[in-house]
């Protein structure tokens, strides 16, 4: 099940409370001593610096699928991500902050390159008067190079891609009714949001077996999944689900959603919804199940969202939102700004975006 521990940093006492949730997310990950103690150390700098310089700032630890995935070449290990989270001051120079010997306040300034040294990968992005958002994943082994790819240069579209998201469980809660998931077969890839039925454990198991279906059935269309869905969640609460299929080959997307899920897609400057059919899936399946089909090229990007987000949440412009950042950073850049500890979220919350990688990933 979606187990996620998000851990406050109000003071010292939560320090060690990050070390542990990274112990227990790796032994959940199945990593040797060395990659735990790896994901230990970076827990602990980043909540020492959320407690040192953020406002508002807590940690989300999770095991999630990794960013970059082979297509047809079975489902990769999953590996431990660590994201720091704050609504400010942010930082002025990111360059300088993640070197060595960086400090603000008069300590030896490690912590932030420490977790580019003992991390898989390591994302920083930070406006000030804003806050700040500094991921890391650590995995098994040192991540596999090459993104999902198509074949010919000369189709539509033929850059890698990458996904991820955040999940943030709601009062804090030890499993998370929400579940994203992203998996690949063939030259198709296909990401998936599933938000069970109200929240806790039973929510989770409907959103856990969406998962699971997912990766047993990445070969069929949208349409097709969410019947095999509907089949495989009886008796469970159910689930509101959105399935996005991207042909890497033709560089077309297609959509399906049934259920309170949410699906932005940008095209340069502007934003399309992606509309899902009302229904629960496992429990109320609508008849017909019409799939949405575009074009995917560079410039896109996909949110998939569920209910967690305030009903009225627009996505911002470009710049807040940009396309060559790591997608679980866009994912937690989405939940920061669309709440706070002043207005607290009434449900678990999932960002889930699927994006091209940069250039300069292979």
């Amino acid at each position: 099940m979606p187990r996620v521990w998000e851990v406050p940093v109000p003071d010292s006492t939560r320090v060690r409370d990050a070390r542990v949730a990274a112990e227990e997310a790796a032994a959940l990950a199945g990593l040797g001593e060395s990659r735990t103690a790896a994901a230990a150390l970076v827990a602990t700098e980043l909540a020492t610096n959320l407690l040192k310089y953020a406002e508002d700032g807590r940690l989300l630890v999770e095991v999630v699928p990794p960013p970059s995935a082979p297509c047809g070449h079975g489902d990769p290990a999953p590996v431990v991500q660590m994201t720091a989270v704050d609504h400010g001051p942010g930082i002025p120079d990111v360059a300088a902050a993640r070197r060595d010997g960086f400090s603000t306040s008069g300590s030896l300034g490690a912590g932030l390159g420490t977790c580019r040294r003992a991390a898989d990968e390591f994302h920083l992005h930070s406006v000030v008067g804003r806050g700040t958002v500094a991921l890391a994943r650590v995995g098994a082994t040192a991540p596999r190079p090459g993104a999902v790819r198509a074949d010919d240069a000369a189709l539509p579209y033929t850059g890698a891609v990458r996904a991820g998201g955040v999940t943030v469980p709601y009062a804090g809660a030890e499993y998370s009714g929400d579940a994203w998931s992203w998996a690949g077969a063939g030259e198709q890839v296909t990401l998936m949001l599933a938000d069970g039925l109200g929240h806790g454990r039973e929510a989770a198991r409907a959103s856990s077996a969406a998962v699971e279906t997912l990766h047993r059935s990445a070969r069929l269309t949208p349409t097709e999944l969410l019947r095999r869905l509907d089949t495989a969640l009886r008796g469970t609460r159910g689930a509101a689900v959105a399935v996005a299929q991207l042909d890497l080959r033709a560089g077309r997307l297609r959509f399906c959603g049934i259920g309170n899920v949410g699906a932005r897609l940008r095209e340069g400057d502007t934003w399309r919804h992606l509309l899902s059919r009302p229904g629960i899936v496992g429990v109320h399946r609508p008849t017909t199940l019409p799939e949405t089909e575009v074009a995917w090229a560079a410039d896109r990007l996909l949110v998939l969202h569920s209910d967690g987000l305030p009903s009225r949440w627009a996505p911002p412009g470009a710049a807040a939102l940009p396309t060559a950042a790591d997608p679980a950073v866009t994912a937690a850049l989405t939940v920061r700004d669309t709440g706070s500890s002043a207005s607290p979220v009434r449900d678990d919350t999932t960002v889930a975006v699927l994006t091209p990688a940069p250039p300069d990933r292979p």
